[in-house]
């Protein structure tokens, strides 16, 4: 057999250090590269799809026309690792160590309380880095940039812009910096505290500890590259892999020759289009050209007309080039250089901009393209090149379109690209509006250009093109010669508009949706370009008294001209000193850096997949159903089989123990009940061989009826989880009737994705003897994984050994699904008796998980006319799925929360669990209550929009004032809820602010601002209502029998740990607790140190196992801190008390000594605390009971700014008021508030779970699926926790804070559709406007009805 052609060697530098790889595979990215080859796991792998900015890493690679170094941030999960000849690469581990040098950046990220569960960090610090690379003194503005293509779900990004902040230049920052105060501050007496404001401190970390930053202690670039590059060679590069070659020519003439021989093959730049495509859509292409050496496509040309730029050159580049040619030329000559460079700045994140090229961006010609629009009215021109010669083509509609006669030739490529100078009398403009404002693809956008005759209005060239309204960008070619020769006037824009709702038709069943809110777009853009050229035809004006006299725009319609800008958040964040008297070495109370904060930073804090390669170790990857309710025909397994590297699939019938339970199979037999439903799995030598055998598995369906999708399907086919619950107080009928008004309304929640940064993953390991096994899993819930493992295989439990380092993010989405993947991972491991591992791409995540439950509310209020509120008849459906899970407990949670803080005489609340063919919903991080409890606030909105009373005041009137007893009558004083509101009132400014809004929105027509000040009682803990969920699953019996579930008591709240002392003194602590980013290892050890009275830096946790505690309960709730804090307290108070007799007979010895004198006299040194839990119980038959141990009490305060014409929004201010009683660590507990909040409020305002009508979900990443951002953050976010009063019967009287704070991102929903209310009342829009969440742009532009939204059919508030 002849020898296959040889690869050419890769070389490149990872960390200073020569990488040189021979047979390099073209499919291999440099993310798998990183950390499967060079064992690098410090970048992460989050989404796949460079949309999160976990892997990203810094590439320097030198400019060959500017001669300087470039460094860059990319997202590895997207880079090809052959596009790296000749780069440098340096990822998080090689900026810095905590065994080595720790990097100022890492220092500080750490130190500000910048990671959570840490997951994103090493991202967030590549991204920081690289600027600092670049710039050791960046702007705000730069450090925002910077940081846009990263995100975040625990921290809500405050503090990692706080550590970010200290590098920056001085501009706008605390003007009473080291003073421990803050300018922010309100001054005056603060009345409604209890405290002095000396007892309140203002910082969480002492910024002059921070070593400085010093540039010239960084890597360098390496000597070696510098030289390949002065002298680069120029032959072609040929790198082979298993399917795909990679050709990398190194002169144009090469790349010409190989274009001709290949005309097939793309051309590869920055691979952010190709790279999805290839993943997502299955493109695959056998031979990859890379023009990444070639300088002549990265040149750039200035003359006095135009710009040309060269294609290869990176949108980043592309930026720079037009920022400084438009700070060159006079402003007349740069219209379309601003119009592309506004959005350039929104464009993707930071290392997408850096990694795409201009020609591809161009090429790909996306219907979403934000460019090409502005391009092709900017008359742009493309230069192609072939080896026949040059040509050019001008960009308009018909290249954008494909048609062959203005398209590129299979042999050719794009050179460059000619942009020409605008002129005077010129005017370009372009818009977008997208889900959010940063890193989000656009719902519409749009370039605009007229030209208007010198010294007139008359129009004599307008070009308008569309994104995002068609398979293509679409021209309005027909309307813009229409309206040539007509004044621009409000005549042309009545008919403008006429025009292009005609030319530019979406049909109701376009894609994505959204038809008429694109259509208003469509006309509110041209609004906006209307009202823009005017501005500017009054800026010429001034210079030519003698000129033509033009429409004035009313001083109302001004604000309509500004563009929200993207801003950095600033805030105060407030807690209570710890006592004066305190020792030093007492942690308790004081803000304390995550335990494992350092290591986040560098890389170094291993999380499940980091765990290097087991020995003969498999992977896995689940095979599942693509209808959403069908019967399994037959499953052939055969191709799959034959496939090189499979080692077998695994189904339902390789189980030895129990498939589930009766109604929650591991894996489906028979029948499949929703999209994602799993039926096999795959186990293979390789994750890509795995992957590939599940496209050969052929299943055989027949579809089934009724197929319910959603909640509105479940009512009308009667199709229910589990019975109704209730709960009643009063008499609601009679109450109605003696009442002055009624409003009836409905309530919209859409669900919610975790999002966890770490997707779903565990890591099985057979033992040799004995059928043991150790699991290594990312859970809240270990002893529930072991559990169901235990009767999945048919062995004890005893032969299992659950262990959780950290988790990445949990939110409540790792309570109960791993335990699924466990068990059959762990089956394939018994099978193959080979160790498995399973890690769930984001998509399958997404489409298999599961998520909050999206809930429909229907409600009745009566009131009397001064708005007290008399009665309440509130009845909810969420949407369960397929299966129970926690339905059933999320609706009883939902139901006995209703009440939020109001105290109303006659209540009536009911709530159902729907079934339909979705994957199961389960639990999320506050548990129904954020659903639930927006229905009750939108009554009181709804009431005081009939009072014609302020929200805030039907609130005031409504709430508990004195000891009362709650719906199901639990006792509690409501003291601190309503100090809450009161400090929240007065911390905000509340009723001046409130003055100033309403002035405002006098003088705007096309923006307004709104104010919401929203109450919460939060009652904490797992609710005595049900078993916890491991039982659930193993006594589904149990639980049909009604007197059995009705009045179950004493929970699990219960909780043990371990704690050893070994002879040097140092003390090892193992508790019940899992590390999901909330700190509860950190808060362990503070209490341990307090306990022992021994510093943290004695005391170690290594993790969480279920060898060493057995039976513990889920991290989840919130009292995760509380329960195994008493049982840490519990075992260092029974060690204390066995060292007493030694410590009396030498008081003056130190730890050591005692330690060393108890080991001789054999005293046991190792104890096991015990906490057996709060009271609590709930008699759901009599609807009364003390179900929760303690209520959290909160307040937040949210102003905002809506754009009326876009549906776009900002976040001007929120304040919070967070009752935490004495704070175990206010770092990390104000961490969790603002973490909570920023979640919260993206639940409320832009996360969007979207389905077909078969039940196939579509947003199944971060492209489609928009979690808040660093620019979604208030620009002022205050957070203060109220200074101790009562004393809970928590550890040391803390309290949990992990969930509740989720609901007070409803203040920004709240004060959304304030402003909205105000617009409706302006356009004298009287009919009530259903409430949904999340507030979208969509929902707020749609429910802002103007003349626009009335151009476009059945568009309606």
């Amino acid at each position: 057999m002849p020898c296959p052609p040889k690869s050419d060697d890769l070389v490149f530098f990872v960390n200073g250090r020569k990488v040189i790889e021979r047979n390099v595979d073209p499919e291999v990215t440099l993310l798998s590269f990183l950390r499967k080859n060079l064992r690098l796991t410090g970048t992460k792998y989050a989404c796949g799809r460079g949309g999160c900015g976990a892997c990203t890493v810094m590439v320097s690679k030198r400019d060959p026309l500017s001669a300087k170094i470039r460094h860059f941030s990319i997202t590895a999960c997207l880079v090809p690792i052959c596009s790296l000849y000749g780069a440098a690469v340096t990822t998080v581990e090689g900026v810095g160590s905590i065994n080595t040098r720790l990097h100022p950046v890492q220092e500080r990220i750490a130190k500000s309380h910048g990671t959570q569960c840490g997951f994103c960090t090493p991202g967030m610090v590549m991204s920081m880095y690289t600027l600092l690379r670049n710039h050791p003194q960046p702007s705000e503005e730069q450090l925002l940039e910077a940081l846009g293509g990263n995100l975040c779900r625990c921290t809500g990004y405050r503090p990692i812009l706080a550590s970010g902040r200290t590098f920056c230049v001085e501009s706008n920052g605390c003007q009473q910096k080291g003073t421990g105060k803050c300018c922010l501050d309100p001054g005056g007496n603060d009345s409604s505290s209890l405290l002095r404001e000396s007892d309140i401190c203002t910082e969480l970390f002492a910024e002059d500890e921070f070593q400085p930053l010093d540039p010239t202690q960084e890597l360098i670039f390496p000597p070696e590259l510098l030289r390949m590059a002065e002298k680069p060679e120029k032959q072609t590069l040929i790198f082979r892999g298993e399917r795909v070659t990679w050709i990398s020519p190194g002169t144009l003439k090469d790349l010409l020759e190989l274009k001709a021989k290949h005309p097939e093959a793309p051309l590869i730049s920055g691979n952010t289009s190709l790279g999805p495509a290839m993943k997502s859509q299955g493109h695959f292409y056998p031979i990859l050209l890379s023009p990444a050496r070639i300088s002549e496509l990265s040149m750039v040309s200035k003359t006095s007309d135009g710009l040309t730029i060269g294609a290869g050159c990176s949108l980043a580049q592309v930026k720079d080039i037009l920022a400084e040619r438009v700070s060159e030329l006079p402003e007349e000559k740069t219209q379309t250089y601003r119009a592309l460079l506004k959005h350039l700045r929104s464009l993707a994140g930071q290392q997408i901009r850096n990694m795409a090229s201009l020609g591809g961006h161009i090429i790909s010609r996306h219907c979403y393209s934000d460019l090409n629009p502005i391009l092709a009215v900017g008359n742009a021109t493309l230069n192609l090149i072939s080896e026949e010669g040059t040509r050019q083509i001008p960009l308009n509609e018909h290249f954008l379109a494909g048609l062959a006669s203005v398209d590129l030739k299979p042999e050719e490529i794009l050179e460059s690209v000619y942009i020409p100078h605008s002129q005077k009398w010129e005017f370009v403009s372009a818009f977008r509006q997208a889900q959010c404002q940063q890193n989000a693809l656009a719902d519409v956008n749009a370039g605009m250009r007229v030209v208007l005759k010198e010294g007139t209005d008359t129009i004599k060239d307008l070009s308008i093109a569309y994104g995002g309204v068609g398979a293509a960008t679409v021209s309005a070619q027909k309307s813009c010669q229409q309206l040539v020769g007509r004044p621009w006037n409000e005549l042309m824009l009545e008919e403008a508009c006429r025009l292009l709702l005609e030319e530019v038709s979406l049909p109701g069943w376009a894609p994505g949706g959204k038809v008429e809110f694109k259509r208003t777009l469509v006309v509110s853009f041209f609004f906006k370009f209307y009202l823009e050229v005017l501005q500017e035809l009054k800026k010429l004006v001034k210079f030519m008294p003698d000129s033509h006299h033009y429409p004035e725009i009313s001083d109302q319609f001004l604000s309509a001209l500004e563009d929200f800008p993207i801003t950095g958040s600033q805030g105060v964040q407030r807690y209570q000193r710890v006592d004066s008297h305190q020792s030093l070495q007492d942690p308790v109370g004081r803000p304390i850096m995550h335990l494992s904060g350092l290591k986040h930073a560098t890389g170094e804090a291993i999380f499940c997949d980091d765990i290097p390669m087991v020995d003969r170790e498999l992977f896995m990857v689940l095979v599942t159903s693509t209808r959403a309710h069908a019967k399994i025909i037959s499953v052939d397994l055969s191709q799959a089989l034959d496939l090189p590297g499979v080692i077998d699939v695994i189904t339902a019938e390789d189980i030895p123990g129990t498939n589930g339970t009766e109604d929650d199979k591991l894996m489906a037999v028979d029948e499949v009940l929703c999209v994602g439903h799993i039926i096999c799995a795959v186990v293979a030598e390789t994750e890509l061989q795995a992957k590939s055998a599940t496209e050969k598995i052929k299943i055989t369906y027949e579809d089934l009826e009724p197929v319910i999708i959603t909640i509105n399907d479940a009512i009308k086919h009667n199709s229910f989880l589990c019975p109704e619950k209730k709960l009643e107080q009063g008499n609601v009928e009679e109450a109605f009737e003696k009442v002055d008004q009624i409003v009836e309304g409905e309530v919209h929640v859409g669900g919610q994705e975790h999002f966890y940064m770490e997707t779903q993953r565990v890591l099985v390991i057979p033992k040799a003897e004995d059928k043991e096994l150790d699991i290594y899993v990312s859970t809240q819930d270990p002893a529930h994984v072991q559990k169901t493992v235990s009767s999945t295989l048919n062995i004890p439990i005893n032969r299992i050994t659950c262990h959780v380092k950290r988790v990445g993010g949990g939110f409540g989405g790792k309570v109960g699904r791993p335990a699924v993947f466990g068990a059959i991972a762990a089956v394939g491991a018994i099978k193959t008796g080979h160790p498995i591992r399973l890690v769930l791409d984001r998509k399958d995540d997404m489409l298999i998980t599961g998520g909050r439950h999206p809930l429909f509310g229907k409600y009745k209020v009566g009131f009397m006319n001064n708005g007290r509120i008399k009665a309440l008849d509130i009845e909810c459906f969420v949407n369960g799925g397929c299966m129970l899970d926690d339905s059933e407990l999320v609706t009883e949670f939902l139901i006995l929360k209703l009440e939020n803080a109001y105290k109303i005489r006659n209540l009536r609340f009911r709530g159902r669990a729907c079934m339909t063919n979705l994957p199961s919903n389960t639990a999320f991080r506050g548990f129904g209550f954020p659903q639930g409890t927006l229905i009750t606030e939108s009554c009181i909105t709804a009431v005081a929009a009939k009072c014609g009373l302020l929200p805030e005041k039907i609130r005031e009137k409504n709430m508990y004032k004195t000891v009362d007893k709650t719906i199901y009558k639990q006792a509690f004083s409501p003291e601190t809820l309503i100090r809450c509101w009161n400090e929240c009132l007065d911390k905000s400014s509340f009723h001046s602010r409130r003055m100033q809004v309403e002035e405002f929105n006098k003088k705007n027509y096309w923006k307004k601002k709104g104010m919401a000040i929203i109450p919460m009682k939060f009652s904490v803990g797992f609710a005595a209502t049900s078993y916890h969920q491991v039982t659930i699953a193993q006594n589904r019996s149990k639980l049909q029998n009604p007197t059995w579930k009705a009045c179950f008591s004493d929970p699990p709240y219960s909780a043990a740990a371990l704690v050893h002392i070994y002879t040097d003194g140092s003390v090892l602590v193992t508790h019940g607790g899992n590390e999901l980013g909330q700190g509860i290892h950190t808060k362990m050890l503070q209490v341990a140190s307090r306990e022992l009275n021994i510093p943290m830096s004695s005391l170690h946790i290594c993790e969480t196992s279920t060898a060493t505690v057995p039976n513990t309960i889920a991290t989840a709730a919130s009292i995760g801190s509380d329960v195994n804090g008493r049982a840490v307290q519990n075992a260092c108070q029974i060690l204390l008390k066995r060292l007493e007799p030694i410590i009396k007979k030498n008081p003056e010895g130190t730890w050591e000594d005692w330690i060393e004198a108890a080991f001789e006299q054999r005293i046991s040194l190792s104890a096991t605390g015990y906490f057996r839990g709060y009271k609590a119980f709930m008699d759901w038959e009599k609807g009364e009971g003390d179900p929760f141990p303690y209520y959290v009490y909160g307040a937040a305060c949210s102003e905002v700014e809506v754009d009326c014409l876009t549906g776009a929004h900002k976040k001007i201010r929120t304040d919070i008021v967070m009752d935490a009683c004495c704070s175990l660590n206010p770092a990390i507990d104000i961490g969790q508030v603002e973490g909570s909040f920023i979640q919260g409020m993206g639940l409320y305002t832009t996360e969007e779970l979207k389905y077909s009508p078969e039940g196939v979900l579509y947003s199944r990443g971060p492209d489609e699926y928009k979690i808040p951002t660093i620019a979604d953050v208030p620009e002022e976010f205050n957070v203060s926790l109220l200074p101790s009063s009562q004393t809970p019967p928590t550890i040391y009287s803390s309290k949990g804070l992990g969930e509740s704070g989720m609901f007070l991102g409803s203040s920004v929903f709240f004060a959304i559709t304030d402003a909205v209310a105000a617009a409706r009342r302006e356009r004298d829009t009287v009919e009530d406007f259903t409430v949904r969440s999340p507030a979208t742009p969509e929902w707020v532009r749609m429910a802002c009805a103007d003349r626009f939204t009335e151009m476009t059919p059945t568009a309606k508030g």
